[in-house]
């Protein structure tokens, strides 16, 4: 008699419904659970599609039954039988209505163990309402990954890949491969290091993108590129950033942002109607990032509620109020009546002291009013401004009575990052974005980025990279005043979140040229950096632009996880830490003198200890 695995599976755990009464089928899967009831083993088998009730009798078939007795949790089994209807004893219909399959049950008359299983560190079958701390579950991943909430992520990820593929290709895209080991060139984004074997004393860096890559396809003539790549970046890391991780690269030829947008919308539009059943207007509203920054504080806000910014600087000019006065930004937010009232002095001390953290943008203060009926404000810094400049204030911010208004005055950075992170937090508090039905998709394009910004030195630095394309009437600025130059870049925004980000490059030498004189890059510098494609825009590069989009962070907002962590199969921990195989670890002295790397100790080392975890 041929075995179970020999006939093959014929339905997974989630395929079967009442109109498959009286057929039979053979199921393979993980005990989820297990329950003893009067002479009949229950059991809710598992697998990644899905759950169904298996039921050993004595009466169908003994050695099935009495094989079950010994049945635990994640025990890998198969089995065959008849598919019935699931019924109380005296026959009513008794479907589970929280399961897909719960109209009916198999009765076991095949069994085969396929193997069995100690007793998991934590109780897959509980799920979504799994408590088990976080660095346990990565220690076991393989398990972790047995729970159906993850699994749903990872298929939905999956298919989000193959729908890519197959638009991408649709619309003339070719997918071609570029480097993961590429050159080093300090600066930017801190790369991962590969020590080269061959080339004793040199090193590869793993790319962070394939940017230059993919321009150089464009010089090639493969007008329409795509990719869905590995990138790395040794960076600090939190609840939405991982060392490695993955994008949906995109480069055109002959390309206008106009033409990216119409791409990227479409490939949007698919994945949200194929993947979640949800139809995306377009084409999606546009912000430019002057206006991002003067509403909402961020150049990736969220715009599915209210809470808009006020900018108050021109207004508080001689009010007489020190705070007001001594700052370039004076801006603020309206909590309107109905939550005003609702934040005593006790919670907006704690408002005030939620700006004054780092994470939030680290305020100096938070000045804040009340208004009452007749427009009077009270508390706060009611008694250092005058009742006409009331008037004013109350006005341009939409203040009626009962509303609590919320004044930062700081630097540019300060000011927005502060009120932003109000915004949000208020937004979360408040439950500005409960009961409103389905997940709202809010999805939102950002233009008009500044090329430049400072760094910590003072000195002009690429707020993207430097071959982004100025917008063409600001080329005569790049020499003149750097700050006021706008880039062709944009940003794709949605619910908040950053997902993806391009821009239209420079393809003519001689403003390339002057970017990089803004920039103070010596002729040195440049070759170092950029010379083969600097050399390579000699031959005729076309106009080209594109994008690239996080699958990680489309797939975590898609399947609406808690974090990237739970769309990534094998994550790392803030500390970029592999719990489950003990990663990074420590490499003998043969192994690096292959390398032609000499370990020196850390001074802790030296010492006898274990050295500082901010150690390297």
């Amino acid at each position: 008699m041929p075995t179970l695995l020999e006939i093959g599976r014929t339905h997974t755990c989630g395929d079967l419904r009442l109109s498959d009464e009286g057929e039979r089928a053979v199921l393979f899967g993980w005990v989820n659970s297990r329950r003893d009831h009067g002479g009949r083993i229950f059991v809710d088998l598992r697998d990644r599609e899905g759950m169904t009730q298996v039921v050993f009798g004595p009466d169908v078939d003994a050695d099935a039954y009495e094989a079950a007795q010994a049945l635990r949790s994640e025990h890998c089994i198969g089995v065959c039988g008849k598919i019935l209807r699931r019924v109380d004893n005296d026959g009513t219909p008794n479907a589970n209505p929280n399961m897909a399959t719960g109209e009916i049950e198999l009765e076991v008359d095949v069994f085969e163990l396929f193997s069995k299983a100690e007793t998991p560190p934590f109780d897959i079958s509980k799920d979504e309402r799994l408590d088990t701390h976080e660095n346990l579950r990565l220690q076991y991943r393989y398990l972790d990954l047995r729970r159906p909430s993850l699994q749903r992520n990872f298929i939905l990820r999956s298919r989000l890949g193959t729908i890519t593929r197959a638009h991408m290709s649709e619309l003339g895209f070719l997918e071609l491969e570029t480097p993961y080991m590429v050159k080093y060139t300090p600066g930017g984004a801190r790369n991962f290091l590969v020590p080269s074997r061959l080339n004793p004393g040199c090193f590869y860096a793993l790319a962070e993108s394939p940017q230059i890559f993919k321009q150089l396809f464009m010089v090639s003539g493969f007008d329409k590129y795509f990719q869905i790549t590995r990138c790395f970046r040794d960076e600090d890391l939190r609840n939405d950033r991982q060392p490695e991780f993955t994008q949906i690269d995109v480069e055109l030829s002959f390309a206008t942002p106009e033409l990216v947008f119409e791409a990227i919308e479409s490939l949007m539009i698919r994945l949200w109607k194929d993947l979640l059943g949800v139809e995306i207007p377009t084409p999606f509203r546009r912000l430019t990032w002057a206006q991002a920054m003067a509403r909402y504080g961020s150049d990736k806000p969220d715009t599915r509620f209210g809470l808009e910014l006020s900018d108050l600087t021109a207004l508080t000019r001689g009010c007489g109020f020190a705070v007001f006065e001594g700052a370039p930004y004076v801006k603020g937010l309206c909590l309107p009546p109905e939550h005003g009232p609702g934040y005593g002095r006790g919670k907006i001390d704690k408002l005030t002291a939620f700006a004054k953290k780092r994470e939030s943008g680290g305020a100096k203060g938070l000045a804040w009013a009340r208004v009452e009926d007749g427009g009077i404000w009270q508390g706060g810094s009611a008694k250092f401004i005058s009742a006409e400049l009331q008037t004013k204030i109350s006005a341009e911010m939409g203040a009626e009575p009962g509303s609590l208004l919320l004044f930062v005055a700081d630097d540019f950075e300060t000011t927005h990052t502060v009120l932003n992170a109000i915004r949000l937090h208020l937004r979360d508090e408040l439950g500005l974005l409960a009961g409103s039905g389905p997940t709202p998709w809010n999805f939102l394009w950002v233009t008009d980025f500044p090329l430049f910004e400072r760094n910590r030195d003072g000195n002009w630095v690429s707020s993207h990279h430097p071959f982004t394309s100025p917008r063409d009437e600001h080329v005569e600025l790049l020499s003149s005043d750097p700050g006021k130059v706008l880039a062709r870049a944009y940003d794709l925004v949605l619910n908040g979140n950053e997902i993806g980000g391009g821009s239209i490059r420079i393809h003519q030498a001689d403003v390339q040229a002057k970017v990089f004189e803004a920039l103070g890059m010596s002729e040195a510098e440049k070759q170092a950096k950029f010379g083969f494609l600097l050399d390579a825009f000699k031959y005729g590069p076309p106009p080209h632009g594109g994008i690239a989009l996080g699958v990680d962070r489309l797939s975590m907002l898609m399947s609406e996880a808690d974090s990237l962590r739970d769309v990534i199969a094998f994550p790392k921990t803030q500390k970029g830490q592999d719990l489950m195989t003990q990663c990074p670890t420590p490499a003998d002295e043969p192994q690096l003198a292959e390398l032609f790397i000499r370990h020196r100790a850390l001074p802790n080392e030296a010492a006898g200890q274990a050295p500082d975890a901010g150690e390297t």
